[in-house]
């Protein structure tokens, strides 16, 4: 498979490379420390077309393809994996299914405005007692002819707090388990829809993740996404890019805690010369740079197959399950390769590290994935 960049994907990683370094490395640690949601980045992420890349321009998108959404998401991830989350949730999980699933009316209402990062989204499916087992959904969303009562809690939802549109799964009919459960477009200030507190958590944490309580909204008919019972459906085929923009996403975490270690190398001297020239500290660099390469190519041909209209549910999971698990191992070699500064903020790589535990997490645990692998490999 030829994963030759195009002229025009090495300007897009360019133009990431360079926002990542003039924009957001500036004020990341404070931000981390801080908790705080970078508005001003994620506003001119918008005007670079970041937060709607593979939205058909007709919806205000940049209408490219999933591989240069991934150069842009390992190039931030470098980084600042807070804001990359940012990028990944409102591509993959929300402008992605709005437009691939929602009706002309939800298009052009919403995605327009979400492609061009006016306004951010969220995606609302993990329960308090149905995280990877999603079926188990306990919000409910009862049909009352010409709208849905929505009563429930959601949480661990990434953009919680900032998000000006929610994508909400919701069981609507028990009987039919999984067959019952809807999506529904909710918008900030429906009555009865309130906004938890932000949780303090080890990584990530510029940011922002809340749960999520609606006592009878009343959500419009014309707001829900696919047919009756299309819900649970979508929310798996939207997973399912979705861990690819994560897989990236944990690419750039172990990509730019090597770049950090090997820079270090070059400059740290122990016992009369530079550490690079010890075997321990060569060796751990040799391995690292072959773990990100195998991680890039697993990426790169799940984005691949996404933009050939092949089935990525398999090379998106192998691409999540490797790039993550690289990820932490880098990271914490990372770390370990610049001994007790590795220990301090400002050398970044602890955030690094922080940052990556959540790629085996998030958007379907490592454990999910081996089910999705497995079940792949062994159903013939």
């Amino acid at each position: 498979m030829d994963f030759t960049l195009t002229e025009e994907q090495l300007m897009i990683q360019q133009a990431a490379r360079d926002f990542a370094q003039q924009e957001l490395l500036p004020g990341v640690i404070e931000r981390d420390e801080e908790q705080k949601f970078p508005a001003d980045q994620v506003k001119m992420m918008g005007e670079l077309g970041f937060l709607g890349m593979m939205v058909d321009p007709n919806y205000g998108g940049s209408g490219l393809d999933t591989l240069s959404y991934v150069l842009v998401m390992e190039e931030l991830s470098k980084v600042d994996a807070s804001a990359s989350v940012i990028v990944s949730v409102n591509n993959s999980l929300v402008c992605w299914g709005l437009e691939t699933y929602g009706t002309e009316e939800q298009k052009q209402k919403y995605l327009t405005r979400l492609a061009t990062g006016e306004i951010i989204g969220a995606f609302c499916l993990s329960e308090p007692e149905a995280g990877s087992d999603a079926t188990s959904q306990k919000t409910t969303a009862i049909d009352k002819g010409d709208h849905y009562l929505l009563n429930g809690t959601k949480n661990w939802i990434t953009n919680g707090g900032t998000a000006d549109v929610y994508l909400v799964m919701a069981q609507t009919d028990a009987a039919k388990k999984h067959k019952g459960i809807n999506a529904l477009i909710v918008e900030k200030g429906m009555e009865g829809f309130e906004i938890g507190p932000k949780e303090n958590k080890l990584g990530i944490r510029g940011s922002d993740t809340h749960s999520l309580n609606f006592n009878d909204v009343k959500v419009p008919k014309e707001n829900r996404i696919g047919e009756d019972g299309f819900g649970f459906k979508f929310a798996m085929k939207t997973l399912a890019g979705g861990r690819i923009g994560i897989a990236a996403q944990a690419l750039g975490i172990a990509a730019g805690a090597y770049e950090l270690a090997r820079k270090y190398s070059k400059e740290r001297k122990a016992f009369g010369t530079e550490i690079m020239n010890h075997q321990a500290i060569a060796f751990k660099l040799a391995d690292m740079h072959t773990q990100i390469d195998a991680a890039r190519m697993l990426v790169y041909k799940a984005a691949v197959d996404k933009d050939q209209n092949r089935n990525y549910d398999l090379s998106g999971a192998m691409a999540k399950l490797y790039a993550s698990q690289v990820a932490m191992d880098t990271t914490v070699e990372a770390v370990q390769i610049h001994g007790g500064n590795g220990f301090v903020k400002d050398y970044h790589v602890e955030r690094l590290m922080r940052d990556a535990k959540i790629t085996q997490i998030y958007e379907g645990t490592s454990e999910i994935q081996k089910i999705v692998i497995s079940r792949s490999i062994l159903k013939d």
